[in-house]
């Protein structure tokens, strides 16, 4: 019985981690360490600072590269499923050339293994396929935790629910019903673009928790075209972006 660890590890800043989060990987035998392209550099270049200045102890690092999901499939959902039995494959033939019986392996997710992140999903790939394995998660620093905090703003209105929700969803089906606040995620396409914007308030952030953290709100009215000006620069700036936002309808 292998143990896989999955570590929460916040939004990019080190700060981040807890004690739990520390302790799992110093106790691990080896770290899984992806690694997403040129253009995502950074993520990867986090996690070996994490492995190589945090952690008192020195796991074997085992670096891999990550496959990328196919955008043309017909269905979402088929594409996704295809890349994710990739992911799987590899994570399974890593743990089982690298991995001693009975060992500790652990991986490092950005941001939380249970908020629009898909490793738990693969790691129950791996038992459904027969592999002795033992899945343990710790919770990390979401986006949208880091998002409200740095906005200064309750996550929900009083007596009132939030959807948490993706780009593609809100693109499709507009504003959900029975609630006046959408935390949107996932989103490469400035999906509230395609809404009404009257009475609506947006807090938006791209890179939160990082040195480079962007935050703009205001009525989307106002801000919208700002907030897609400052997101397409960033993103040709930096090569890649993580950005993350909140709206609100409010009664005027």
């Amino acid at each position: 019985m292998i143990t896989l660890s999955l570590v929460g590890i916040g939004s990019g800043n080190p700060d981040h981690l807890t004690r739990e989060a520390i302790k799992t990987l110093e106790s691990a035998d080896v770290i899984l360490l992806p690694r997403k392209g040129a253009e995502k550099s950074d993520l990867a270049d986090l996690r070996r600072m994490i492995a190589a200045e945090i952690l008192s102890t020195a796991p074997k690092i085992i670096e891999f590269d990550y496959p990328v999901r196919d955008a043309n499939t017909p269905k979402y959902l088929d594409g996704v499923n295809t890349w994710h039995d990739a992911l799987a494959g590899i994570w399974q033939t890593l743990l089982m050339d690298h991995v001693e019986a009975e060992g500790r392996a652990a991986l490092m997710v950005w941001g939380d293994p249970s908020l629009y992140d898909s490793t738990l999903r693969i790691a129950g790939r791996l038992i459904a396929r027969g592999m002795q394995l033992l899945v343990k998660v710790v919770p990390g620093i979401t986006s949208l935790q880091l998002l409200t905090a740095a906005h200064g703003i309750p996550l929900n209105t009083l007596g009132s629910p939030i959807l948490i929700t993706t780009g593609r969803n809100l693109r499709e089906f507009g504003w959900p019903e029975q609630t006046d606040s959408v935390a949107v995620m996932l989103d490469g396409e400035c999906s509230f673009s395609s809404l009404d914007p009257t009475d609506i308030h947006i807090w938006w952030g791209a890179y939160v928790g990082m040195p480079q953290q962007t935050l703009i709100s205001g009525p989307l009215g106002e801000v919208g075209d700002k907030i897609i000006q400052t997101r397409t620069q960033a993103r040709t700036e930096s090569g890649w972006i993580m950005d993350i936002y909140i709206l609100r309808k409010i009664d005027q």
